[in-house]
């Protein structure tokens, strides 16, 4: 067989093999798809996903469902899209403890960069420490000065260990110089309950989960993370003005599995950013405590990269001993 024969032969059986993929993403979604996050059910990430889920399953014509697979600090969700089909039908809703977990861990069952086809950010948003209405504290600095009097005896809640959650308390102990104590719940409603019900001393949380006990009188918020006021908790200080220089914010994304077609992550990229735009959307994301974050999948790629070498930096300097 000729050279050209040769090459014939070989641009024929690619072009056989490369026509279902075709046809599959030119029909993309044919069914529907399954949103993943790895937090309880009414957090942060429960809400948002919810939210973005319904005006994604309006514009794609499928249904989007929203599937929580909680633990080991959004870890088993993320794992589950990494290790999916390539093929855009299980997407995550991955938040700031992505790339937390990525580098407080030893090792993880992915690669929390090259093992993903990032889509777009969604949204981003401070923490409010707050502590229950009965608590003797009235500001964070009544907080603190009660934390030093009694050294590893005063504790905060988080949404799991290598969450944002957990790094927030960490970095207010050692910006600080007290010793705080971790709890650690499996998210969703469960430290704020906690909290309430006198269990653990400090909420260290979203807006979303925190707002509406702090607007009925169970909880008192201090103070929040950002480096400036909050627009959905006015009045309540940012932790700088007691702690200078403290500032955390954090942040949801959607990505799905490594390998998915080009233009399946174009066409989500699309109908996110569309549905950012949406006046209502953005007042309920607002309602919970975050702001509009769209970017493209680079930007999102190099985000994950720059948020994973910063969050070694504070870990490695605050001291906390890396997890198996």
């Amino acid at each position: 067989m000729t050279s050209i024969s040769r090459r014939r032969v070989l641009l024929a059986v690619a072009t056989v093999l490369a026509a279902p993929l075709a046809r599959a993403q030119s029909s993309y979604p044919s069914r529907s798809i399954q949103l993943v996050h790895g937090f309880g059910a009414g957090g942060n990430a429960d809400v948002v996903a919810r939210l973005v889920g319904q005006r994604l399953q309006d514009a794609l014509k499928q249904p989007v469902v929203v599937d929580i697979k909680s633990g080991a600090g959004g870890s088993i969700a993320t794992n589950f899209v990494a290790k999916s089909a390539p093929d855009g039908y299980n997407i995550v809703m991955l938040t700031g403890a992505h790339t937390v977990s990525a580098a407080l861990r030893k090792s993880l069952p992915y690669d929390a960069v090259k093992d993903f086809a990032f889509i777009s950010t969604v949204s981003a948003f401070p923490f409010v420490i707050a502590v229950r209405a009965e608590h003797p504290a009235k500001t964070l600095a009544d907080l603190l000065a009660m934390a030093k009097q009694n050294p590893g005896r005063t504790t905060f809640t988080s949404v799991g260990v290598g969450s944002t959650q957990h790094m927030v308390g960490e970095l207010l102990g050692s910006a600080a110089n007290v010793e705080l104590l971790h709890v650690p719940y499996r998210g969703g409603g469960a430290p704020v309950q906690a909290v309430i019900g006198g269990d653990v001393d400090i909420l260290a949380d979203t807006l979303t989960v925190a707002t509406p006990h702090i607007k009925s009188g169970r909880l008192r918020a201090l103070a929040v993370t950002s480096a400036a006021p909050w627009p959905s908790l006015p009045g309540v200080p940012p932790v700088s003005g007691t702690l200078a220089g403290f500032e955390v914010r954090s942040w949801l994304g959607l990505a799905a599995a490594a390998g998915t077609p080009e233009p399946i992550v174009q066409r989500l990229t699309a109908e996110v950013h569309r549905a950012l735009q949406d006046p209502e959307l953005q007042k309920s994301l607002a309602a919970a405590g975050s702001a509009v974050f769209p970017g493209t999948p680079d930007e999102m790629r190099a985000m994950v990269q720059a948020e994973i070498t910063r969050w070694r930096g504070v870990i490695g300097k605050v001291g906390i001993p890396l997890q198996s």
